[in-house]
């Protein structure tokens, strides 16, 4: 079957995002001064074939685990859907 994962990779709550900190004082100079802790990642989409949901999970989680997300530094999380 062929399932797509959505991953969104984001910087550990922990640590410093410099460029969300450079776009959320960026958003204040342009005056929308509601908004507030802005953090930038990453959102891929991949497609998987793979015989069941739970295998096209554990792909995922596999290529977020050894590629996607540095989890020294960043945590991800991700939605699997048919086709």
């Amino acid at each position: 079957m062929k399932y797509t994962a959505h991953i969104n990779v984001m910087p550990l709550k922990e640590l410093l995002d410099p460029q969300g900190k450079a776009v959320n004082n960026s958003l204040h100079n342009l005056g929308l001064n509601g908004v507030s802790d802005v953090r930038i990642g990453k959102c891929i989409a991949m497609h998987i074939d793979a015989a069941n949901k739970e295998a096209a999970e554990n792909i995922a989680r596999e290529a977020c685990k050894k590629l996607l997300a540095n989890p020294v530094m960043e945590a991800f999380d991700y939605t699997i859907t048919e086709g």
